[in-house]
């Protein structure tokens, strides 16, 4: 098939740092080629994904979010894709202004929570677009919508080193809020008598207030604040450490930290929030909890876990090939015109 992939205009594909959406796009763009699918990505000019790529931005608009970049980025988009089998749109105003209009089926990533602004929006969308979820949680938060399918994300596996563990700290990946945690993990690990590194994204004022008002007081013996990675940063963090600490408090749609951890060989404690009851099988590639104190109890059993069935989870579950695999399903549903009436799958 010939298949265009949109992406936002906010971060490069792959992003050089913080940017999940732009990491699932340039696995799936990658992996969907080398299926022998004809890929065409819609990104920015400085984006390296090895896939032929258009864009309308050179570098990544400011400020991120801007509708108004958003709306150029996705009118380039519709323009340049003409004659595509399916469009992949991972933009929120693409489907909602294009499909239905495109002379091609769309099928559209939901990234994001379902709150009750996207509810609204993903109602109109699903008129005329594919809606995917990216985890049941996420699925069951709106049974309303009539998504088509739940399609986890995947991970290419190559190159991931499968670490020992040996560098004896706990690792925290995400972005600097009180949704993600960091201060939770910094205090678990105190009461665990870890020390902790802690890498996360803090661009946005109120993640710099978080982490000025919350973090930083708890930063010393033994916690300390890495700033945004990069990818061989991330990894070699996560496969260093005895586990990676996922104290979240909120409907996370999927959470990428988690299976990046699992394919390095760590293990996950997390909060039993969103889609992680999804992603870690508790007392086997982790430990879910309810609380702090069941994060601290969860880490004094960590070496009981085994490393190897962490990563071979992942390439039972989480593999670029099988997400691969299951969005061409979807394309093809979308190419043969399923109704509206029929995309709805059961909530489980």
């Amino acid at each position: 098939m010939r298949i265009g992939l949109v992406a936002p205009p906010f971060v490069e594909v792959p992003p050089e740092r913080y940017g999940g959406t732009e990491a699932v796009v340039d696995t799936l763009a990658r992996g969907l080629q080398e299926a022998g699918h004809e890929v065409r990505l819609f990104s920015l000019r400085c984006s390296r994904c090895p896939v032929p790529t258009s864009f309308w931005y050179e570098r990544p608009a400011e400020p991120m979010g801007a509708a108004s970049a958003e709306a150029a980025q996705v009118v380039a988009a519709y323009a340049e894709l003409d004659g595509v089998d399916v469009v992949h749109d991972h933009s929120l105003l693409g489907p909602l202004v294009f499909a239905g209009r495109a002379p091609m089926p769309v099928v559209t990533t939901c990234h994001n929570p379902f709150t009750a602004d996207l509810r609204l929006v993903y109602r109109q969308v699903a008129a005329h677009a594919a809606l995917v979820a990216v985890s049941y949680a996420q699925r069951r938060s709106a049974p309303e919508l009539p998504v088509l399918r739940v399609i986890h994300h995947g991970l290419d596996l190559r190159g991931v080193p499968i670490g020992s563990g040996s560098g004896g700290y706990l690792a925290f990946l995400g972005r600097m809020g009180p949704d993600k945690g960091a201060a939770r993990a910094a205090r678990v690990a105190r009461a665990a008598g870890l020390p902790l590194r802690i890498a996360a994204k803090m661009r946005a004022p109120d993640e710099v207030g978080y982490f000025e008002t919350e973090v930083l007081p708890l930063l010393g013996d033994g916690v300390e604040f890495l700033g945004e990675v990069d990818a061989a940063q991330r990894a070699a963090l996560l496969a260093g450490a005895v586990a990676l600490v996922n104290p979240i408090r909120w409907p996370e749609p999927f959470g990428l930290a988690m299976i990046e951890a699992l394919a390095t060989g760590t293990p996950v404690v997390a909060l039993a929030y969103g889609s992680a009851p999804e992603v870690v099988r508790h007392g086997e590639t982790g430990f879910l909890c309810h609380d702090e104190d069941e994060l601290v109890v969860a880490l004094r059993h960590i070496g009981t876990l085994d490393r190897a069935a962490c990563r071979a989870d992942v390439e039972a579950r989480f593999t670029m090939q099988r997400m691969v695999a299951d969005y061409v399903r979807v394309y093809e549903q979308v190419r043969l015109g399923v109704p509206a009436r029929h995309r709805a799958r059961a909530v489980t």
